[in-house]
């Protein structure tokens, strides 16, 4: 084998950032218990755009909290990056949630009384960036989104399709590894959903960015190199999805999100979990 053959091989085999063994989310009731997720086994690569899909009640949403390290598992093993997030105390959970993953929701949840480049800076602030390198990131951002423009409105002022690119460009303030977007779309129209598709896939084809979306929506979901379908809290299927045309972007430039800029959190590191 050449060199030139190793390095493409080398490239080929993606690195594994969730694996996901055996789990289950039980709720308890006054009639008894409820399993949001039971016997779920996953893995997610590095860079990879996942598309979550199933009818309502299916652990969606459940189990994004999970990969969101908002919750944890009532058993089984879900590993991040070879951490244990279940064994991890507080601290060490928040901050692997505040630096290496960003959120975006369907319902935007920009602060009213901030502006655009306000609520992307505020996303910095528990990193203790300084104040003038807040600014200059968040201008970036929203370049990046095709909203420099629009950085001193108010989200009253913003359509809703600049509420969740600028909902994208808060998500992305701290250089996450994993976007987790929930209905990102839902309140959007076909248009305007294309372009925060394009985003997103951006994120994940050209910035090694790992997205996971939830969605109901089948022109998003087509979009997503894979398709993972739950039910009654079970993965039913998982396939690859067909290339597709890229959705249009807002703002070409997003394929340099950020590259002059890494943010170092405090503190030391959570201990990584042991496998076998």
């Amino acid at each position: 084998m050449t060199a030139i053959e190793t390095e493409r091989t080398e490239e080929a085999v993606p690195s594994t950032l969730f694996e996901l063994s055996g789990v289950r989310r039980v709720y308890r009731t006054g009639g008894g218990e409820v399993a949001a997720l039971d016997g779920i086994d996953l893995t997610i690569d590095t860079g990879e755009f996942l598309a979550v899909e199933g009818p309502s009640g299916s652990g969606k949403s459940t189990l994004l909290q999970l990969l969101g390290a908002l919750d944890r598992p009532s058993s089984g093993s879900l590993l991040f990056d070879s951490w244990e997030l279940s064994r991890l105390n507080d601290r060490a959970v928040t901050r692997v949630r505040c630096r290496d993953i960003g959120f975006v929701f369907q319902a935007f949840n920009l602060v009213p009384t901030l502006s655009a480049a306000e609520n992307v800076e505020a996303a910095m602030v528990p990193l203790n960036g300084g104040r003038r390198s807040r600014r200059s990131r968040a201008a970036e951002l929203l370049d990046r989104v095709g909203l420099a423009n629009r950085a001193h409105h108010l989200p009253s002022r913003l359509s809703g399709g600049e509420q969740q690119r600028v909902a994208i460009a808060r998500a992305m303030a701290n250089e996450p590894r994993v976007i987790l977007a929930d209905e990102p779309t839902g309140n959007l129209d076909s248009t305007t959903a294309g372009e925060v598709v394009g985003v997103l896939r951006s994120l994940s084809v050209e910035q090694g960015v790992t997205v996971i979306v939830v969605t109901h929506a089948e022109e998003v979901a087509r979009h997503a190199a894979r398709r993972v379908g739950l039910r009654d809290g079970r993965v039913v299927g998982s396939v690859a999805a067909p290339a597709v045309e890229p959705a249009p972007a807002a703002g070409e430039a997003v394929t340099e999100v950020l590259d002059s800029y890494v943010a170092d959190a405090p503190g030391e590191d959570p201990p990584r979990a042991r496998r076998g």
